[in-house]
């Protein structure tokens, strides 16, 4: 029986002193933190911030190494293929890679096999917003606005969530709006204040500016309960809309295989980040909330997301590509 065990003990040791020289010698170069935007985009310069930061604590090079294209699929393609040893790091939205299985016919990835997670960073709700030279005052005067509007309403949306969200209100409040795509949301602006769009569906850190430059109104956010960063914006449950809770989230990830030490190492540095005052003062003023998570739980509500995701695509009636 000794024979046996030693052998068996002798690997064991093995392991852990592989996994142990694994965590103190990482990181043996820069530190890549993949993003799926062009340079000066907004999650380009979340990127950039957390770079930033990771770097402060770490005392190791973070640098941003933009990857744009085929909505979000060079990123992530690229991200999954890269060495699985702690140097690639792909900061995400969550809802983006709960998505990708229901958007695409044949998926450049699998978000559950292709990587492990790290942890959820933070978290933000949708806007719908109006002109800011309309009537209407909260979401209660808009909806029955709409209503006797019929099929003449319109909204406008350049996103994912943002055309979910619309068709989630379209469908709650029993509306006829017609939708009207364009490449970016800020380019549905001048019609928008021309009159010839009734509701606009934003990013958080869109509508805060809009609201502050003083064009249009904000009058309720998609996330079921009110978000930290907007405690002054109502739900949409609120509103008198029930049925809505919709957030988009962040998460990091690397590629699938990489080493528990180097793992352990990014999630104690990215935790050390988001507990920063600073860092939730910058997310606050961009419309978002921290959001941290352990790994397991980012990996599941992943999947969570990934069943949601499919449910919120098919309302939304968004064909596969």
């Amino acid at each position: 029986m000794n024979r046996l065990i030693r052998p068996a003990l002798a690997v064991l040791a093995s392991v852990i002193l592989m996994g142990s020289a694994s965590a103190q010698t990482f990181p043996t170069k820069e530190i890549r933190l993949v993003c799926g935007f062009v340079a000066g985009s907004g999650a380009d310069i979340i990127h950039r911030y957390f770079a930033s930061k990771l770097q402060q604590v770490s005392g190791h090079s973070f640098i941003v190494e933009n990857r744009p294209g085929a909505a979000g699929n060079v990123a992530s393609s690229y991200a999954a293929k890269a060495p699985p040893d702690g140097h690639t790091v792909y900061l995400v939205g969550g809802s983006s890679l709960a998505s990708v299985p229901h958007l695409f016919k044949q998926p450049v990835v699998d978000p559950l096999k292709d990587f492990d997670s790290i942890g959820t960073i933070l978290k933000q709700g949708w806007v719908l917003l109006v002109d800011a030279k309309s009537p209407h005052k909260n979401l209660s005067e808009l909806t029955q606005h709409l209503k006797t509007k019929g099929a003449k309403a319109s909204y406008s949306s350049a996103t994912t969530i943002g055309t979910v969200m619309a068709e989630l209100y379209k469908q709650r409040a029993g509306l006829d709006m017609v939708q009207v795509n364009y490449k970016t949301i800020a380019d549905s602006l001048n019609d928008a204040l021309d009159g010839r769009i009734d509701v606009v569906f934003g990013d958080p850190a869109f509508a805060i500016a809009q609201t502050k430059a003083g064009r249009l109104r904000p009058l309720a956010i998609s996330s079921g309960e009110r978000m930290k960063a907007m405690a002054d914006l109502p739900t949409m449950g609120e509103g008198g809309v029930q049925g809505v809770d919709l957030m988009t989230w962040w998460i990091t990830v690397v590629p699938a295989g990489t080493p528990q030490g180097p793992k352990d190492q990014l999630k104690k540095w990215f935790d050390q980040v988001l507990k920063m005052p600073e860092t939730v003062e910058f997310l606050s003023n961009i419309g978002t909330d921290v959001f941290m998570s352990e790994p397991k739980e980012a990996h599941d509500f992943l999947a969570s997301e990934i069943k949601g995701w499919g449910e919120n695509i098919r309302l939304a009636k968004i064909p596969a590509n």
